[in-house]
């Protein structure tokens, strides 16, 4: 049992489902509240320190984390990395700072096709031991759950070795990895020529063997002008529900593709990026309960001025999530707190509706909502203490790192040193 104690205040949204348009904004803030977990992992008690002693006693048994007057969160959920990649593509982001664009480097060879030549390369075990590293970056900025992409195999054998790679970097590792097959995220090279064939590879061989191997609880696909057609990925992704993988997608990150429509039509679970959204796309999201993934950190760090229409998307009533986006090309971060600054001055969230979207909603978009997201008895006890008097100081303290230690299931796993 852990007892979290002399804390100046508990921040968390509530429930098991995505919040939505003004509910995304409620955040319940309790001051000098305490938390129990049990030895089960759960949440046994938020609230009073004087409520614990009348119904739970003492504790003296229970283990204590003092919380030194800061505030407790729950862990965030990070719901679109792509963590088990080789290389790094550092030349290209000099490239992109002396003015090439992200789609010419891509036509000259690079982008993901550059990150697929080295992790072709790279074994198993040392994918995993390169998702792991990134894993601890992520623990440390306050990350307890986090969905992780293939996408950088695209080929049957190499799709399935990062998948697998996934797999083992999450065994005895805090951090919980929930599997996606990105096997549509580019058409590779050997198949330029015949990208029919490669869609074939997809859903009649890649799509199967990883769900009969139980690899990935997802398909996804990069639905792009110049990737996947939204006709293409309606095929793949109907191939993965044919085999048990719910759908998620990437859609009208550059263009408006007909991704969020798609995302719609199919009831996906989440529909990433949507920087470049229509009206028609925010329209069919908020009649189908998709959640919105938005990642402003690739918009940050691709230095592009069209961003995702956040407050469009909270006025038409589509719940909203928060992710890094972790990648060597697009968004080379595993900080969640950075994602969250960059919610609240660039696309104008709250730092409420934000917290809500990097937690409760990211859990959600990943199936977790009951389970993870919020402070709440029963729930699982993940949580983030921050060295912070309030959840303001999360944007309003920027520039540092604000985790002061995570508990995972109900065991403290980190402590700032």
């Amino acid at each position: 049992m852990l007892l979290i104690h002399n804390l100046s205040e508990v921040a968390t949204p509530e429930g098991s489902t995505a919040r939505r348009g003004a509910e995304q904004g409620r955040v319940r803030r309790l001051r000098g509240a305490e938390v129990v977990c049990d030895d089960a992992g759960r949440i046994a008690f938020v609230g009073p320190p004087e409520d614990r002693l009348r119904r739970l006693g003492a504790l003296p048994e229970a283990e204590r984390l003092d919380g030194r007057g800061g505030t407790l969160i729950p862990g965030f959920v990070d719901p679109h990395t792509h963590l088990p990649w080789a290389g790094t593509r550092e030349e290209e982001f000099v490239a992109r700072l002396a003015g090439t664009t992200y789609q010419e480097i891509a036509a000259a060879g690079g982008g993901i096709l550059s990150t697929v030549r080295s992790t072709r390369q790279a074994g198993e075990e040392e994918l995993a031991t390169l998702a792991r590293r990134r894993m601890d970056r992520m623990l440390e900025w306050g990350t307890t759950t986090a969905e992780a992409k293939s996408g950088y195999g695209l080929s049957l054998e190499d799709e399935l070795k990062q998948l697998r790679a996934i797999r083992h970097a999450s065994e005895n590792h805090p951090v919980d990895l929930v599997p996606t097959l990105l096997a549509a995220h580019e058409v590779p090279v050997e198949y330029r020529k015949e990208r029919e064939r490669y869609i074939d590879l997809i859903c009649e061989e890649i799509v199967p063997a990883a769900a009969e191997q139980r690899l990935a609880r997802f398909c996804d696909v990069f639905c792009e002008h110049g990737v996947f057609s939204a006709a293409e990925s309606r095929r793949v992704l109907e191939a993965g529900v044919r085999h048990g993988l719910s759908p998620r997608l990437h859609a009208d990150e550059f263009a408006d593709s007909g991704g969020a429509e798609l995302a719609a039509s199919l009831g996906a679970f989440s529909a990433d990026h949507l920087m470049a959204v229509s009206e028609a796309g925010i329209e069919a999201l908020a009649g189908s309960g998709v959640i919105a993934i938005l990642l402003p950190g690739t918009s940050f760090f691709l230095m592009k001025k069209q961003l995702a229409p956040a407050r469009r998307l909270v006025a038409a009533g589509v719940p909203i999530a928060l992710a890094t986006d972790c990648n060597p090309g697009s968004s080379h971060t595993e900080s969640m707190p950075m994602v969250v600054l960059l919610a609240v001055l660039q696309l104008g969230l709250s730092i409420e509706e934000s917290l809500t979207a990097a937690t409760l909603n990211a859990a959600c978009s990943l199936g977790l909502g009951g389970e993870a997201g919020s402070i709440e008895t029963g729930k699982r006890a993940d949580l983030v203490l921050l060295d912070a008097p309030n959840v303001l100081h999360l944007v309003y303290h920027y520039g540092i790192n604000p985790v002061a230690a995570v508990v995972k299931g109900g065991r403290v796993v980190r402590r700032a040193a």
